[in-house]
C-alpha cells in the first residue's frame, strides 16, 4: 500500500488533490469555514470512494492550520467508511452498520484498523465500537474533531462518529500511543462531587479540585489553563494512565476534557522529557515494522500547542519522518483502542 498526503494553506482542495489517482480510503481535514464545501468537492472528484472528514488540521512535516489537508490510502487497501448516529444519546442503534462493514472489508486483528473522527461523548462511543471490533481483535486510532461536525461519503453529519475500516492487503497493521508524561511526586486524590455530564471534577482528596492543583503548583485561575501542558491529572486504569486535561475552572472546581467519576483515583503528572520519548516510540516502530509502507498519526492539540511553544513542532514532524510516509491529525482528544485519552499521540503502522 501506499500513503498519500497533500495540503493547501489557502484552501484550495484542487491543489491539495491534484496528485491523488485511483485512491482506495480517503480521509479529509478542513477548515471550519470551507468543511461543507470540501465534502461535496471531494465526492465530486472521487465518488464511491469511501471517507470520512473532520475539522481540524492536519500534518506531515508541516502543519496546515486553516486550510485543507487530504490523507489517502491507495495501491493494496480494502476499505469500507460509515457512520454511527446520536452519539451523545444512543450510538449503539446504528452498530449494524459496523458489523456489516466488518464482513464486507474481512482480515483480521493482525492487518485491518479502524481510523475515526468523533464529534463528541467519546468515551461511550468507544465503548460501543468495541463490542463490535473487541471480539474481533481489531485496533482503532483516531480523535475528536472541531465544530461538532464530520463527513462520511461526501454527507456532513453532526452528533455522529465517522469511521473508516482499513484491511491492508500487503502486510500488518498495529497501533501505538505516546505518552510524555510521568508522575510526579506521590501525589494520589479520591474525585469527588463529579458532574459526569460536564466532565467536571469538584474535590480531590474532599478538598476543592481548584484549590488541590493551585496548593501544589502555585498557580492562579488564569495559569491554570496553560499549566495543564505541563501539569494535567492522570487516571489510573489498570496498569496503564490515562491523562486527564483541564478544560477551564468552573468556580472552585475544574471542568476537564475527558470524564472522571466518583471515586476514581488520580495522580498528578508533569512533563518529561518528550525529546527522549519520541526517539524511544520511533525505536520501537523500526523494530516491530523494519519496511513501513505509511504511517497515520493523531496529536493532541495540547501537545501541538507545547511543542510549538517549545520550539519543538518542526523538530519533531521531522523525526518522525525518519518513519518514511508520516501524516495526521491535531485533534481534540485521542482514541486508542477501546479509551478515550487526552495530551497524547496515537498512531497506526501499515507494513
Amino acid at each position: 500500500m501506499r500513503q498519500y498526503f497533500a495540503m493547501s494553506q489557502r484552501g484550495d482542495l484542487a491543489e491539495a488533490v491534484s496528485g491523488l489517482k485511483n485512491p482506495q480510503f480517503i480521509m479529509l481535514l478542513s477548515n471550519n469555514n470551507q468543511f461543507e464545501e470540501h465534502v461535496k468537492s471531494l465526492e465530486k472528484l472521487y465518488p464511491g470512494i469511501p471517507s470520512i472528514g473532520c475539522i481540524g488540521m492536519g500534518y506531515d512535516t508541516s502543519v496546515v492550520e486553516s486550510g485543507v489537508a487530504v490523507i489517502a490510502f491507495l495501491d493494496g487497501v480494502s476499505a469500507a467508511a460509515n457512520v454511527l448516529e446520536q452519539v451523545s444519546t444512543i450510538p449503539v442503534k446504528y452498530i449494524r452498520r459496523l458489523e456489516n462493514d466488518l464482513q464486507k472489508v474481512g482480515g483480521s486483528g493482525r492487518d485491518t484498523v479502524c481510523i475515526d473522527f468523533c464529534t463528541g461523548n467519546d468515551a461511550c462511543v468507544l465503548t460501543t465500537i468495541n463490542t463490535v471490533l473487541g471480539p474481533n481483535g481489531i485496533s482503532l486510532v483516531g480523535g475528536t474533531g472541531d465544530g461538532g461536525k464530520v463527513s462520511v461519503n461526501g454527507k456532513v453529519y453532526s452528533d455522529a462518529v465517522a469511521y473508516g475500516l482499513v484491511r491492508n492487503l500487503g502486510g500488518r497493521v498495529k497501533t501505538y500511543k505516546e505518552n510524555i508524561y510521568r508522575p510526579m511526586g506521590k501525589y494520589r486524590f479520591i474525585a469527588s462531587q463529579t458532574d459526569r455530564a460536564n466532565y467536571i471534577i469538584g474535590a480531590l482528596n474532599g478538598r476543592p479540585a481548584k484549590q488541590v492543583y493551585q496548593s501544589i503548583l502555585h498557580v492562579t485561575d488564569q495559569e491554570i489553563l496553560t499549566q495543564t501542558f505541563k501539569n494535567p491529572f492522570g487516571k489510573l486504569n489498570g496498569d496503564d494512565v490515562c491523562i486527564v486535561s483541564i478544560k477551564e475552572v468552573a468556580g472552585n472546581a475544574l471542568a476537564c476534557f475527558r470524564q472522571v467519576n466518583d471515586s476514581d483515583v488520580l495522580i498528578l503528572l508533569e512533563l518529561g522529557d518528550y525529546r527522549a520519548v519520541t526517539r524511544e516510540t520511533i525505536r520501537n516502530i523500526c523494530n516491530d515494522f523494519p519496511k513501513r509502507s505509511a504511517v497515520f498519526s493523531v496529536n493532541c492539540l495540547f501537545r501541538y500547542k507545547l511543542f510549538s511553544e517549545q520550539g519543538y513542532m518542526r523538530e519533531y514532524l521531522r523525526e518522525m519522518a525518519q518513519l518514511g510516509n508520516h501524516a495526521g491529525l491535531v485533534g481534540y482528544g485521542e482514541h486508542y483502542n477501546n479509551r478515550f485519552v487526552n495530551q497524547s499521540m496515537t498512531c497506526v503502522v501499515f507494513e
